[in-house]
């Protein structure tokens, strides 16, 4: 009988061994930071895990939100609340629980920013929705969501969240602006364009299959930038890109297509908008209330053609009706919200 361990296994206990080493270095990290932040200030705290760009809406919206407040400004710490820090802003589910908690007795004030409910734009649900529920309810002074959808969902599905106020989100205006002129329709096909970063189907991959399929290609110039679902024959895929390279491909485009179901406040959406692009959308989450009147709904994929003609046949009109919050009243809202109007 061989007394070698066999390779499974030794697999096994290594990538445990590995799991225990990350969060003892990440516990000792946090109690390091806890003795370090004893003393100091910073305006607020900010609770959430930056993945680095080209990246989802999340981190978008709070890069943008924490540029506008530092020409204010206003300090914020990272994943640390120090004594002297007055108040917290905690994102969704995208932190280290465990950190959050062991800062959170300091006495700022805590505001917990939600999206979602995350079972219901992804498809699944998986605990998540639950999970930060119970920490809104045990941490959160007061709540905020991105739109009117995300609230009265939450408010269906059962879900009681602290002090709630809806605050959508906001672009950063050097980046995203419309362009200072436009190529004239005549003569070329209408260019429209989809985006985004996640490849979930429920971002609207069958859509563009669709449209792939049935749009007249001879009169659309369909464009996709994000993660393709799929690959097409007529659909041009250019991939993930950083704000600024998308801000600038969206400019050179005439309209803009919002797939996606039960987004409760779509970034690429807000993206498109403050690039002067009018949009079609899905009659799902919070498109509605984004677009109002500068773009046209559409339910069914087979409706998609004789929306996108009716936008081109009033694009002029549509694009006037454009109207997107500034980063800047945003930030304003958020500072209400977090008690510190008065720290700019």
């Amino acid at each position: 009988m061989s007394d070698r361990v066999p390779t499974a296994g030794l697999r096994t206990a290594g990538r445990a061994a590995r799991r225990l080493a990350r969060t003892t270095a990440r516990r000792f990290g946090t109690e390091l930071e806890v003795i370090r932040s004893r003393e100091g200030r910073a305006d607020f705290a900010l609770f959430h895990d930056f993945a680095p760009s080209p990246s989802g809406g999340g981190h978008q919206f709070l890069r943008a939100l924490t540029r506008e407040l530092a020409t204010r400004g206003v300090t914020v710490e990272l994943n640390r609340v120090s004594a002297g820090t007055p108040a917290c802003l905690f994102n969704s589910f995208n932190f280290d629980f465990r950190r959050l908690r062991r800062f959170a007795g300091r006495g700022a004030r805590m505001v917990h920013r939600v999206d979602g409910p995350i079972g219901v734009y992804r498809g699944f649900d998986d605990g998540t929705d639950d999970l930060i529920a119970e920490l809104n309810a045990e941490l959160a002074d007061a709540t905020i969501l991105q739109s009117r959808f995300s609230l009265e969902k939450h408010v269906e599905l059962g879900f009681a969240l602290r002090e709630p106020v809806v605050i959508p989100n906001a672009v950063d205006p050097a980046i995203f602006h419309p362009p200072t002129g436009r190529e004239p329709l005549e003569g070329r096909r209408v260019r429209v364009i989809a985006t985004s970063w996640s490849d979930n189907p429920r971002k609207g991959g069958a859509t563009l299959g669709w449209l792939d399929r049935s749009l007249d290609h001879g009169r659309f110039e369909l464009t996709f930038a994000g993660r393709a679902p799929a690959t097409f024959e007529h659909v041009r895929v250019v991939g993930p890109l950083d704000s600024e390279a998308l801000a600038a491909l969206m400019r050179t485009q005439d309209a803009y297509l919002a797939l996606s179901y039960d987004d409760p406040c779509s970034n690429a959406l807000l993206e498109a908008l403050a690039c002067g692009l009018p949009a079609a959308y899905r009659q799902s989450g919070g498109h509605p209330e984004l677009v109002g009147e500068a773009g046209l709904p559409f339910t069914e994929d087979d409706e998609l053609g004789e929306v996108l003609e009716r936008l081109v046949g009033e694009l002029d009109e549509r694009r006037a009706a454009i109207s997107v919050r500034s980063i800047s009243s945003v930030a304003e809202r958020y500072l209400d919200v977090l008690g510190l109007r008065g720290a700019t």
